[in-house]
């Protein structure tokens, strides 16, 4: 075999989502986020358009980002549906996180590629991520609260009219154990076509 699929396997199955009210103060170095990238932009893409785009928030610029989610929750919430616990988890989880990247979808201009592709290939790049943070022990978040999808969250982050935001994805050192999960075996979502 060209590669240990035993250490694979085990990869694959201990990526977690680990939420950053679970992280440390330690801090995730750039260099690491920059390996972590590096992976990312090796998942499959149709046409190679590689649509991924990356906005990383380190350092001061997470206190913009929790601004803003803070903001656009206070802004676009009615007060008789305003959730104190969402609101702050809005505005804390930028800053209990080391890094915070908007994951994002450039359209290329042509649109050759279906949309729901070129989300697709995004959405494999964050599970590369997903792995590159296990492999380095980091705790990972991907979340998707409704602000992302907005033409706002498109003009804080500078994208086009046509792109996408599909996420933050929250990175930190746990301070937790790393958790366990199951799955359910093969033969319940398994269809084997013959003949």
């Amino acid at each position: 075999m060209k590669y240990n699929l035993s250490e694979i396997t085990d990869l694959i199955k201990d990526r977690r989502t680990i939420y950053p009210e679970q992280y440390t103060t330690r801090k995730v170095h750039r260099e690491i986020v920059e390996k972590i990238l590096n992976g990312a932009i090796w998942a499959p893409t149709h046409g190679n358009t590689q649509p991924w785009r990356f906005k990383v928030f380190m350092d001061d610029s997470r206190n913009k980002l929790s601004d803003f989610l803070a903001k656009w929750y206070v802004d676009n919430t009615p007060e008789d549906a305003f959730n104190t616990m969402k609101f702050q988890r809005m505005r804390e989880r930028p800053l209990q996180a080391s890094v915070v990247i908007a994951i994002c979808m450039e359209r290329q201009p042509e649109e050759r590629i279906p949309e729901l592709e070129e989300i697709e290939a995004v959405a494999c790049a964050v599970q590369n991520m997903h792995l590159m943070c296990t492999a380095y022990g980091i705790g990972g978040f991907w979340a998707s609260p409704k602000v992302v999808y907005t033409a706002t969250m498109n003009e804080f982050l500078g994208l086009g009219e046509k792109d996408k935001c599909l996420g933050l994805f929250y990175m930190g050192y746990p301070e937790i154990e790393w958790p366990k999960a199951h799955r359910k075996p093969i033969e319940y979502v398994t269809e084997w076509i013959q003949d």
